[in-house]
């Protein structure tokens, strides 16, 4: 009757080694050698002759293999290689129901077992079976009976192949993991640069509060509402609050007036779009000379570059004040010639600004609210826009709630 075994055999450990272990408390871990980290790697034997396996087993501890998981059933092969994840397996080729081939032909499918050493070992002289058994990508062919002077290398090689190959795969593994980590890192940093970037633009203007925090969570139920992809509503949930960067360039006495800005102060205000553009702009190389000439123009910003959340915050900057009939400003746009951003967040500057405070004004009711965008509609919002703002009437007031000012 077939049936499978699993045996261990123990090396002995010098006596000297041990009483130096236990007087001092520790365990016996000496390293490896490279000759120990190949012997004791399990070794499978598949044959369905148990003499065959007896013979090969022994021989193998001779020079110092001392784990092995052997089968006499070629049914059970495939499952107990599963299982035991040998580091050879020696697989004889003629046996009964399931031949050797058939068992080869499985491993290698299997992406556990696919780079798996296989050693063939049969008495066919068969090249048909041999080319076969080869081209299903067997590592090695030995003819029976067994040269064991010729086996023990050949096991010994593909074992130091595959350790090797087992390495750089760990390795490869780890510099993935590791360029990963640095991918999150550096996205990580980027967003809380243009996080901080965002606040600064905000804190020129302290009336507006949380402003820019809730237009770029409106943006993205809008985005979302609208129908665009997630990794388009990231980046305009991320880029939307950097919309009024361009206001660090106004003066306080602009940005902080307590009156109604005169027409000329008003044209000068609505130069924060350009100047918000060119915030994200590649510097010259003669901005750049000058730059390097004033170390004290603090006000300086070193911006742009080919980064995508970079490049939609450019985009948002310079269109969010466009208006869908073409009344807006700074390039007189209309209709769909705006960046979809640009006319999304444009909904949700409005809304935010006739639904908060300012020093000019007490916040309007929802309804009122409501009331003025819909008058906007095809003149100064997109009508399918707008109609997905209003379609998320919950999630607006939620988000007005989560960040009220304080």
């Amino acid at each position: 009757m077939s049936s499978h075994t699993t045996t261990t055999t123990h090396p002995t450990t010098n006596d000297s080694t041990l009483d130096s272990a236990i007087l001092s408390g520790s365990s016996v871990a000496p390293e490896e050698t490279p000759e120990q980290v190949i012997t004791n790697r399990k070794v499978c034997i598949v044959d369905d002759e148990p003499i065959n396996i007896r013979v090969t087993q022994k021989h193998l501890e001779r020079c110092g293999y001392s784990e092995f998981v052997t089968t006499t059933n070629p049914r059970e092969a495939c499952h107990l290689i599963y299982q035991e994840q040998p580091g050879v397996v020696l697989l004889d080729l003629m046996m009964p129901e399931v031949s050797g081939l058939d068992i080869l032909r499985v491993l290698r499918m299997d992406d556990r077992t696919n780079q798996l050493p296989v050693l063939i070992l049969t008495a066919s002289t068969d090249s048909a079976s041999k080319r076969t058994a080869l081209e299903l990508g067997a590592t090695d062919f030995l003819m029976k009976p067994i040269d064991f002077d010729e086996l023990i290398p050949r096991v010994r090689n593909a074992l130091l192949i595959k350790a090797h190959n087992d390495d750089l795969r760990q390795y490869a593994t780890k510099l993935v993991d590791e360029v990963r980590q640095r991918t999150h890192d550096l996205a990580q940093s980027r967003l809380d640069l243009v996080h901080r970037l965002a606040r600064a633009a905000e804190y020129r203007d302290n009336e507006t509060g949380r402003h820019v925090i809730r237009v770029g969570r409106y943006v993205e139920v809008i985005a979302r509402a609208v129908g665009l992809d997630e990794e388009t509503i990231e980046l305009m949930r991320h880029a939307a609050p950097l919309h009024d960067v361009g206001k660090i360039a106004i003066p306080d006495a602009i940005l902080l007036s307590p009156n109604k800005l005169t027409p000329e102060e008003y044209e000068h205000m609505k130069l924060h779009s350009s100047l918000g553009k060119k915030i994200f702009e590649q510097i010259s190389e003669d901005e750049w000379k000058k730059f390097r000439q004033h170390p004290d123009a603090g006000n300086a910003i070193l911006g742009g570059s080919d980064c995508p959340l970079l490049r939609m915050a450019s985009r948002i900057a310079i269109s969010h004040h466009e208006k869908w009939d073409g009344s807006g400003y700074p390039l007189a746009l209309a209709g769909e010639d705006i960046p979809l951003e640009g006319r999304i967040t444009a909904v949700a500057d409005v809304f935010d600004a006739l639904s908060s405070k300012r020093a000019y004004k007490d916040a309007y009711p929802m309804n009122r609210c409501m009331e003025i965008m819909e008058e906007g509609r095809g003149k100064h919002f997109d009508p399918e826009v707008l109609d997905a703002f209003f379609s998320q009437r919950e999630k607006i007031i939620e988000i007005q709630i989560e960040h009220a000012d304080t």
